[in-house]
């Protein structure tokens, strides 16, 4: 299998956790204008994607629209049309399509693609999100790469782009936190075990468990070390011990000279 390396973009940018997103300015998580704002500052941009009820790709975090958006429900629920006409809180916003954000980046900074789908069981999935991603990417011509928590997202990844930088989203799956996960599936996913079958060159790890024994050795190996969330500049300095890019929100990243 192909195991395409991230574009050397992914560890010179800093990536803006859903764009370079501030509530107090009116740009929200996950929006055109957290997005434009981050190219405008120099910071790459990581992303997540749901699937529409008609299969389309939208850039949206959460399952359902109740905390972001002047809507509730699922976002798999609604077609994309609808979802493309509902603002999102506190802003003058609505849920953009990923050829839409694509459309808007154009290449000037990378792009963190999170394909969020089955994260609450871990289970295989139908490939329609990941199918809706690769359409949208098939004519883009900048520096992108794709994750997901769940290895199924990223196999589908392997077989529709074969080219395209693939990873893991990874950290310790407490299943205190991760609550409908079972604990076995935590425990096995904890140790990061399908980073061969997948062919990916990379993890995006959670900031607080870099230390995990298995990172160092995946680095060892050769894998690239993204991590996530980082929220201050004291707490990117101690990841960059390990990391080798953060995605961070809440402070102004340094860019690298």
């Amino acid at each position: 299998m192909l195991r395409p390396r991230l574009p050397p973009e992914f560890l010179a940018f800093p990536l803006a956790h859903r764009g370079y997103h501030d509530a107090s300015l009116r740009r929200p998580e996950n929006s055109l204008s957290a997005f434009a704002a981050a190219i405008d500052a120099g910071y790459g941009i990581e992303l997540d994607v749901q699937r529409s009820a008609d299969g389309q790709a939208m850039v949206f975090h959460d399952d359902t629209l109740d905390r972001m958006a002047m809507a509730s429900g699922r976002v798999l629920a609604q077609d994309a049309a609808a979802l493309a006409r509902t603002r999102i809180r506190a802003s003058d916003d609505y849920i953009p399509v990923l050829s839409d954000v694509l459309s808007l980046v154009a290449g000037r900074v990378p792009v963190l693609i999170e394909i969020k789908e089955n994260l609450d069981t871990m289970l295989p999935t139908e490939g329609v999100l990941e199918a809706a991603v690769a359409r949208a990417l098939k004519s883009y011509a900048g520096p992108v790469a794709v994750m997901s928590f769940n290895p199924h997202c990223v196999v589908h990844m392997a077989r529709l782009l074969p080219d395209v930088a693939r990873g893991l989203t990874t950290e310790d799956y407490d299943p205190t936190n991760n609550v409908p996960i079972p604990p076995d599936v935590c425990a096995r996913l904890r140790e990061i075990p399908d980073y061969d079958i997948t062919g990916a060159s990379f993890i995006s790890h959670k900031v607080s468990d870099l230390g995990r024994p298995r990172v160092a050795a995946l680095k060892m190996q050769g894998a690239d070390i993204l991590c996530w969330t980082v929220r201050s500049p004291d707490q990117e300095a101690v990841a960059r011990k390990i990391a080798q890019n953060t995605t961070f929100e809440g402070y102004a990243a340094a860019i690298p000279a």
